[in-house]
This record gives C-alpha cells, sequence and structure tokens, in this order.
C-alpha cells in the first residue's frame, strides 16, 4: 500500500500543481480581459473627443467661410468706391503732367506756380 499511497500522492500534487497553473493562467487571462476592456472604453472616449473636436472644427471652418462671403460682397461697393477714385486721381495726374511748365527756362519756378495753383484749388470748398 505504500507505493499505491504514494503514487497516490504524487498524483494528486501533480493534479494540484496543474490545477493551480491552470487557475494562474486563468486570472492571467482575465485580468488581461479586464484590462483591455479598460483599454477599449478609454479609446471610445478618446474617439468621440476627436469626432467631438473634428465637428467643432468643421463647424468653425464653415462660420469663417460664410462670414468671407459676406465680407467679400460688403467689400465690393468699397473696391469699386476705391477704383473710381483711382481712375480720378490718375486723370488729375495725367493732366498735371500734360501740363507744361509755367516757366519754360526755370524748373523751380514752375513748380512753385504749380504749387501756388495746387494751393488755391484745396482752399475752395
Amino acid at each position: 500500500m505504500g507505493r499505491l499511497t504514494a503514487g497516490l500522492a504524487l498524483a494528486l500534487l501533480a493534479s494540484l500543481a496543474a490545477n493551480g497553473a491552470m487557475g494562474w493562467a486563468c486570472l492571467g487571462q482575465r485580468d488581461g480581459a479586464t484590462q483591455a476592456r479598460a483599454d477599449l472604453g478609454a479609446m471610445e472616449q478618446q474617439r468621440d473627443s476627436a469626432r467631438q473636436a473634428a465637428s467643432a472644427c468643421s463647424d468653425a471652418t464653415d462660420d469663417l467661410r460664410t462670414l468671407a462671403d459676406q465680407r467679400a460682397i460688403e467689400a465690393q461697393a468699397a473696391r469699386a468706391d476705391a477704383a473710381a477714385q483711382a481712375r480720378t486721381h490718375h486723370q488729375k495726374a495725367d493732366a498735371i503732367l500734360a501740363t507744361p511748365p509755367a516757366a519754360p527756362d526755370d524748373d523751380c519756378k514752375s513748380a512753385q506756380m504749380r504749387v501756388a495753383d495746387w494751393l488755391k484749388g484745396r482752399a475752395q470748398p
């Protein structure tokens, strides 16, 4: 009987060791699955946050496009006024440049006379 008992004890110890190893492996798998679930939840939150940020960015970009279009429409009138004013100034400049000097032999005197005429024009309302 001694050998049978020793064999059974040895089998029991082997079974106990195998069960312990399987239990340890099972706990490791459970911990891994729990960690994976927690990581998945965190990643889903990050994904949702990224979607919200992208949506907010897209909305802000659309708002900026709308504002830019409105400002472009508003600026058309100002550009037209500026172009008309520039044409007037160009015509005045062409007239000044086309006018012969008042004193052909004296550039300084011609410039003084031109400035005096210009100042007279500015004094009138």
